[in-house]
């Protein structure tokens, strides 16, 4: 895909003093992070630690009880659209409209963000090879396995050339070909200044292409910083697998 060039900001996605609770349990604790343009940064923590609360905060689908969350400098809260404009947003389990083709939902996206016709199809000519889902494009997405409603929905999410991409558990149901192309695709955005927000329980797939490495445990982000930076904090040169596994065992102590 032409990889798109865009504006530096401050910070593409900041969050102050975060706080999400329901009732009295507490998903995310007053977190603060700041995501730079032109990162790939990979959030990790165990199930239920607080990673898609925080994504569904950076999306404005979730309000926080206390704090702020912006992107690309734009509030995201009761009026979000700003903000929402500047991102993409793929969650951990795709959805598509039943009753349209893979090609209809793409379309319907590209009508939705204004996108001219001729400019859907040189994106479309772009991104549907290289994510593997010509041979099915036409059929209901109803008869799509999780693989192939994953590829359309990524295929969705970058045709409107977004300056911040958040997506939670990217690779599950792809093939090693098309988790190939997609790294491919997040570096290129990153390359032009985009930025990428990545959940993930890959851990091999983190510590192969994120700039920076955010771990969450129990809602507290309990380590960030580079691959070298937590090797270093975790006293040893191991596989990120074994740094999140000792950082984790250690806020459980």
């Amino acid at each position: 895909m032409t990889s798109e060039t865009f504006p530096t900001a401050t910070a593409a996605i900041q969050l102050s003093g975060v706080r999400k609770t329901y009732g009295t349990k507490v998903a995310v604790a007053d977190l603060s992070l700041d995501i730079a343009p032109g990162e790939l940064f990979a959030f990790l923590g165990p199930n239920g630690a607080g990673k898609t609360t925080t994504i569904k905060m950076i999306v404005g689908l979730l309000r926080p009880k206390a704090g702020k969350v912006h992107v690309c400098g734009h509030p995201m809260g009761d009026n979000g659209l700003a903000a929402k404009t500047q991102l993409a947003y793929v969650p951990d389990q795709p959805f598509l409209y039943d009753k349209l083709t893979g090609r209809e939902f793409l379309y319907f996206v590209a009508e939705m963000y204004g996108i001219s016709s001729g400019e859907r199809e040189r994106r479309l000519g772009e991104l549907v090879p290289r994510l593997d889902c010509a041979e099915f494009l036409d059929r209901m997405t109803e008869t799509y396995s999780h693989g192939m409603k994953q590829k359309v929905v990524l295929a969705a999410a970058l045709l409107h050339a977004p300056r911040v991409l958040v997506i939670d558990e990217p690779m599950v149901g792809l093939d090693p070909r098309t988790i190939r192309a997609v790294k491919e695709l997040f570096v290129e955005l990153t390359d032009g200044g985009g930025t990428v927000f990545m959940s993930t329980h890959t851990l091999d797939i983190a510590e192969a292409v994120a700039d920076r490495i955010g771990i969450i445990d129990r809602g507290e982000l309990i380590a960030i910083g580079t691959l070298a930076e937590l090797r270093a904090r975790a006293q040893r040169e191991h596989s990120l697998e074994e740094i999140f596994l000792g950082l984790t065992e250690v806020n459980d102590g």
